[in-house]
């Protein structure tokens, strides 16, 4: 998979996450509580470069590609997303570790981008599975998977601990690629 890799449409552009371009999320990453139901740390300078830092390690071991995200609609970064858990052998990825400002939410920024990385993963990457875990609480985003056709295939309880000591229950989504095809 390609460190270049840049998927577009009318709305978004997604492109690399890079240690040269993070800090045009700092005033995003900032926002109070934006990413309450996940176990990273992002509010702060620091907090976001050693995200991106892990992310990038990842990305050199195969198994992730972190995404940066630009609304072309207001020409605004707008937050990061990843393919993670890339699994060539078994032909799944996850679409996780996906953030964006609040201005953001309900502009229908997340349902271009993640099309677009589906579509990416299917059709580029070869999986015939992609996946999506969501703290069972976060009923927006549970809401939004749903929405793009993924299945709810089950949850794991309390696996996750989040930064602010509470372990969360997981819910696991999933999409086959002949369910996108129809």
């Amino acid at each position: 998979m390609s460190k270049t890799l840049i998927l577009e449409d009318e709305v978004v552009l997604l492109s690399p996450l890079t240690l040269d371009n993070y800090h045009h999320l700092l005033e995003v990453a900032s926002q109070e509580r934006l990413i309450q139901y996940s176990p990273s740390e992002i509010s702060t300078s620091s907090a976001l470069e050693q995200y991106v830092i892990r992310a990038l390690k990842l990305q050199d071991q195969g198994s992730a590609l972190p995404l940066i995200i630009f609304d072309k609609r207001s020409s605004k970064y707008a937050g990061s997303s990843r393919y993670m858990h890339i699994d060539g052998r078994n032909k799944t990825v996850e679409i996780g570790s996906t953030w964006i400002g609040r201005e953001f939410h309900g502009s229908g920024l997340n349902t271009h981008m993640k099309k677009l990385m589906i579509d990416y993963a299917f059709e580029e990457m070869g999986m015939e599975k992609v996946e999506f875990r969501v703290d069972e609480r976060n009923i927006q985003s549970r809401k939004a998977v749903e929405k793009l056709g993924a299945v709810l295939e089950g949850i794991l309880r309390k696996n996750i601990y989040l930064t602010d000591g509470f372990k969360r229950n997981t819910c696991c989504y999933g999409i086959l690629k002949e369910e996108w095809d129809k």
